[in-house]
C-alpha cells in the first residue's frame, strides 16, 4: 500500500531541493567548468554521481546520522577542515586546466564515484541534507520518510544540475582561445573558493 503524501510538505520539500540544486555552489561551479573543458557527454557520470551521492547522504542523515554529529560536534569541525582543504585543491586543479584539446586528452572529468564521494566533503550538500532531513516530514515512518525525501530530491536535482553542465557546453565555443579559457578556469576556481565561505559553519546539526 502506497503511503499517503502530505502534498503541502512535498511541495515545500521539492521547492527547497530546487533552490539548493540550481543555485551556485561547489557542485554547479565544477559542472560548469566540466561542461566547458570536457563537454556534456563526458560530464554525465559527474552529474549522476552528484545526485546519487546527495541521495545517500540525505537518507543517512534522515535515518539518524545527523545525531552522531550533534553528539560529537568535533567531528563536524574536522569535516569542515577537510572540506576546505579539498575544495582548495579542486580549485587549483580547475585553474590549471589546459586548453580544450589538451583538457580532453590529458585531464579527466570527475567519475561517478568521485562525484558521489565528494558530497561528503561538500558544505552545501551537508546543509541541504541536514536541513531537508530535519525540516520536512513526508511520512511518520522513519524509513519511508527518508525514501520519499530521497525520491523528491532526485526528481528535482538531476535536471537542475544538468542546466549548469549544458550551459558550460553552450559557452565552450566562445572559449576556444587559450587566453579566454585560462581566464574562465581561474574565474571558476575563484568562484569555487568563494562558494564555500558562506556555508562553512552553517550546516552543523548542533
Amino acid at each position: 500500500m502506497l503511503p499517503t503524501l502530505p502534498y503541502a510538505a512535498l511541495s515545500a520539500a521539492m521547492t527547497f531541493a530546487l533552490v539548493m540544486s540550481i543555485t551556485p555552489g561547489p557542485n554547479n561551479t565544477m559542472l560548469l567548468a566540466s561542461g566547458v573543458n570536457f563537454g556534456l557527454r563526458r560530464t554525465v557520470p559527474h552529474m549522476l554521481g552528484i545526485t546519487c551521492g546527495c541521495i545517500i547522504m540525505l537518507i543517512a542523515i534522515a535515518l539518524g546520522l545527523g545525531q552522531v554529529f550533534a553528539r560529537f560536534p568535533s567531528l563536524y569541525t574536522v569535516m569542515e577542515a577537510v572540506s576546505a582543504a579539498y575544495l582548495l585543491y579542486l580549485a587549483w586543479k580547475i585553474a590549471r586546466s589546459g586548453g580544450l584539446s589538451a583538457g580532453a586528452a590529458n585531464e579527466r572529468p570527475f567519475t561517478f564515484l568521485q562525484a558521489a564521494a565528494f558530497q561528503w566533503v561538500n558544505p552545501k550538500a551537508w546543509m541541504m541534507a541536514v536541513t531537508g532531513a530535519t525540516a520536512f516530514r513526508l511520512n511518520d515512518d522513519l524509513l519511508t520518510n527518508a525514501f520519499l525525501l530521497a525520491v523528491a530530491f532526485a526528481i528535482v536535482n538531476l535536471p537542475s544540475i544538468t542546466v549548469w553542465a549544458a550551459f558550460g557546453l553552450g559557452v565552450r565555443r566562445f572559449l576556444s582561445g587559450p587566453t579566454m579559457l585560462r581566464i574562465f578556469n581561474w574565474t571558476m576556481a575563484a568562484l569555487l573558493i568563494a562558494s564555500i565561505v558562506p556555508m562553512m559553519g552553517h550546516a552543523s546539526p548542533r
